[in-house]
């Protein structure tokens, strides 16, 4: 995969997810419960006119569809069919080696789930799929990867 565009900031991400996954309808976004939840409800939150769904880990079963309220995105309590998305969008926290996902296994489930021409983005932080060897095992579409640094001020 080569660079093709470069980003800032949340807003940066942001702006860039939405560009990547077009006039997709229906998006459904496969992570990590809890820590990539959030990331989920904030991309989602950038196409909040469109269907969005997560999976948490790779267990389809237990799919859910968010629901735009005043206060935020918040994944309904009902269970959801996540066929036929138009995009499915892989989050980084799905290739930590502490839940043991298996590349086979992520790939059967969005061979499962995508509509043939869909798109399969990848979004995480700090290169994560290329350090748990993802980029080669799974054929993404795109990845927007972020670095993420701060600092603590008193």
């Amino acid at each position: 995969m080569e660079d093709v565009n470069e980003w800032k900031g949340i807003n940066g991400q942001l702006v860039s997810f939405k560009n990547e996954v077009g006039d997709a309808q229906k998006i459904t976004f496969v992570g990590s419960p809890g820590v990539c939840t959030p990331f989920a409800e904030l991309l989602a939150y950038t196409v909040r006119d469109r269907e969005t769904y997560f999976i948490p880990l790779l267990d389809a079963d237990d799919c859910h569809q968010f629901e735009e309220k005043p206060y935020a995105m918040v994944l309904n309590d009902e269970v959801s069919d996540p066929k036929d998305s138009d995009s499915v969008v892989l989050l980084g926290g799905l290739s930590m080696p502490k839940y043991d996902v298996d590349t086979e296994d992520v790939n059967a489930l969005v061979e499962d789930i995508l509509k043939e021409d869909g798109l399969l983005i990848g979004v995480c932080f700090m290169d994560m799929f290329a350090k748990a060897g993802w980029l080669e095992k799974i054929d993404f579409d795109c990845v927007i990867d972020g670095t993420l640094t701060g600092v603590v001020k008193k």
